[in-house]
């Protein structure tokens, strides 16, 4: 299926929701992945249910992106690394929880604020229904970082460090404002990447706080360097185990849908 004129998003719009699907694509594989080796049963149990919850969000974006001209076997069987346009923060699973918990958790934040600025109509009532089923992600997460800042802060801090550039650099570059914003500026979002990205760093402050974690200093974004299609300011990409389980490429019965 694919969009008539009048209905047709901006090759800009089906990039953004393409990059907000296939992060929560590699979110629910992480998810998944860490029910496993969570710190207990009862977050291991919550592990499963935010895969579940990420799943069903990716199911209904794919719909929307073949309403735009996305090839359904595209999608979910037939793309190479480099097609997958999730954060860079989510490429590669974590070598423990308390990364896990800043680069998931972090990433998982910054998808919902990007989410949530849509405005059209397309998205009328699913991105209401997105976010009421990612309060229970939120609440699991903030709990997890304010405690991890507060009793591992040396180790969260380098964790920190290490991952907020990525999630900046997904969320986009500050220097799209009201002006130069180009979904602002067509209307598909309601607010710039500039207002975002001060939304995003205004939780971490929260999460941080009363804690011995700083929020560092990023670097701002060269535009001639930044990847507006992947959102991502290196050539990296989601590692090939993952892809090949999440395209079931030894168990094509299971592939997802």
């Amino acid at each position: 299926m694919s969009a008539t004129e009048s209905n047709a998003w901006s090759e800009n719009a089906v990039d953004y929701v393409q990059a907000i699907a296939d992060t929560k694509l590699a979110l629910s594989h992480r998810y998944a992945d860490q029910g496993f080796l969570g710190p207990n049963l009862a977050d291991n149990i919550a592990l499963f249910s935010l895969t579940q919850d990420e799943y069903g969000h990716v199911r209904q974006l794919f719909l929307k992106l073949q309403e735009q001209g996305r090839d359904d076997a595209w999608l979910h069987r037939d793309r190479d690394a480099d097609e997958f346009h999730n954060a860079a923060s989510v490429d590669e699973p974590a070598p423990d929880w308390l990364r896990f918990e800043v680069q998931v958790g972090l990433t998982d934040r910054a998808v919902l604020l990007m989410l949530d600025a849509i405005d059209h109509e397309d998205f009328a009532g699913l991105t209401d229904k997105i976010s009421e089923e990612e309060y229970s992600h939120v609440d699991f997460h903030d709990g997890w970082l304010e405690h991890l800042a507060t009793t591992q802060p040396n180790e969260f801090q380098a964790a920190l460090d290490e991952t907020l550039p990525d999630v900046l650099a997904f969320i986009g570059p500050a220097a799209y404002d009201e002006e130069t914003d180009p979904l602002y500026t067509a209307g598909f979002t309601d607010r710039t990447v500039r207002e975002l990205r001060e939304a995003f760093l205004e939780l971490c402050e929260d999460i941080t706080d009363s804690t011995n974690v700083t929020i560092p200093d990023v670097a701002p974004i060269d535009l001639a360097n930044w990847d507006s299609e992947r959102r991502r300011t290196d050539d990296g990409m989601i590692d090939r185990e993952t892809i090949d389980s999440l395209q079931a490429r030894n168990n094509q019965e299971f592939a997802m849908r």
